[in-house]
């Protein structure tokens, strides 16, 4: 589990309480949590500085867009939802935004999430390098450090349509880095497109909902595994008598 900082973030022209507040939440859990059979859902969204991470996140929660954010805080959204016939309990982690050409580690957020969400600006060329830059990184090759059963979910989000007039990253473009690395893939506008915005998430979260199945089939069952070590253990000794 990586160590978030759980910050206000700061709104043009609304308060942090107005929005935030009910979906900011510590991670710490509660016994009765804890004991619930709610399915914890985990999302990272990760892009460049400006391509609107923070306000795709809380338009989906909220609806309501917000065009101004500070940058450099990293948070935790909470909210529950329910899909496909099951009460999930949704985490988004909203990454402090980091320089285009700087370094980058998600040593931490490969170890975290169960999906990404990583947006680009179509009218920022460098914005959509450093998305290649990151979903690279998530397709690497496993590590024994962070080996996962079944590969993440990642969905490729070109973000700001609305600014298409000015557009210098082609739909072909982010279609075809998002076939070529096994992604999903959109093109919308945070500032004009909520009901979009909406089945985005959930097209991610559905995503991660596929993998968790496909995990379970894969994950022997205790019951099978048990009589099998029993058998391995007690067949070896009726042989030797």
């Amino acid at each position: 589990m990586i160590e978030l900082t759980y910050s206000p973030l700061s709104f043009t022209g609304e308060t942090q309480e107005d929005v935030a507040s009910v979906y900011l939440q510590k991670s710490g859990r509660t016994k009765k949590e804890q004991k619930s059979k709610m399915n914890d859902v985990k999302l990272a969204v990760l892009g460049g500085e400006g391509t609107g991470k923070s306000a795709l996140t809380v338009r989906f929660l909220t609806k309501r867009f917000i065009g101004e954010y500070a940058s450099n805080f990293e948070s935790i959204y909470k909210k529950h939802l329910y899909l496909e016939g099951k009460q999930l309990n949704l985490e988004i982690y909203d990454s402090c935004s980091q320089p285009q050409k700087a370094k980058f580690s998600l040593t931490s957020e490969l170890h975290w999430a169960d999906g990404f969400v990583i947006v680009y600006d179509i009218s920022d060329r460098s914005s959509f390098a450093f998305a290649k830059a990151l979903i690279y990184r998530i397709r690497e090759p496993q590590t024994s450090h962070c080996k996962r059963a079944v590969e993440s979910a990642v969905l490729l989000v070109g973000n700001k349509q609305d600014l298409c007039h000015v557009r210098e990253v082609g739909w072909e473009e982010g279609q075809k880095l998002a076939l070529d690395n096994r992604c999903q893939f959109c093109e919308l506008s945070a500032a004009e497109q909520s009901l979009e915005v909406e089945v985005m998430f959930i097209r991610i979260i559905k995503g991660i909902l596929t993998n968790f199945k496909l995990k379970e089939k894969r994950r022997p069952s205790g019951s099978k595994s048990m009589a099998k070590l029993i058998n391995n253990v007690f067949g070896k000794r009726r042989k030797s008598v």
